[in-house]
């Protein structure tokens, strides 16, 4: 990247928290989580990622993080568009991960082209306690890739951390959603 292209990670944090809260990606109420977890704040990524803007940034954020990759890895539904996004930015194929293995064609868990020994990392839009990632770690780790990293746009801090950590692989959160609360 050249100098004059050269992002800011701090000030790209602050756009994208900023547009998650203008599309009210954010929205406070009583929820019930993916977790089955009680909130009072809702973070929709899935909504936030319709908007072009919104999924290039967190697509530059996210690649700023990665470690050296071969490929990067989205679990269906909400992270595909991340890994398709980062793999336009970066020039790195991507994989989808499905939640299980298709019952007709190929029975593909994963999709796209990865071989024994691949470095792969994974994104995934909002964490909670990261239980849903976990199949996708799994999932990499059979195929023979090597997967040590979970990046996530928004880690709600109630537990994903230990959970990833559990299975030796490393979070880390462009944002927090303490750091949401906070706009």
């Amino acid at each position: 990247m050249d100098k004059d292209n050269e992002v800011n990670p701090v000030v790209l944090k602050d756009r994208i928290a900023r547009r998650l809260i203008d599309v009210k990606a954010v929205e406070f109420g009583e929820f019930t989580l993916a977790s089955g977890r009680k909130s009072d704040v809702y973070v929709n990524m899935k909504r936030a990622l319709t908007y072009p803007d919104i999924l290039a940034m967190c697509a530059q954020a996210m690649a700023l993080h990665a470690p050296e990759s071969d490929r990067v890895a989205g679990v269906a539904l909400g992270a595909v568009p991340l890994a398709v996004a980062i793999s336009l930015e970066t020039g790195m194929p991507y994989l989808m991960i499905r939640k299980k293995a298709k019952g007709h064609g190929l029975r593909n868990l994963i999709e796209g082209a990865i071989e024994e020994g691949d470095r792969v990392f994974m994104v995934e839009d909002v964490t909670t306690t990261a239980g849903s990632a976990v199949p996708g770690v799994e999932a990499l780790r059979e195929a023979g890739a090597h997967m040590d990293t979970l990046v996530v746009v928004v880690d709600r801090c109630e537990g994903a951390t230990q959970t990833m950590a559990d299975a030796g692989v490393n979070l880390i959160p462009v944002l927090t959603l303490d750091e949401l609360r906070a706009m």
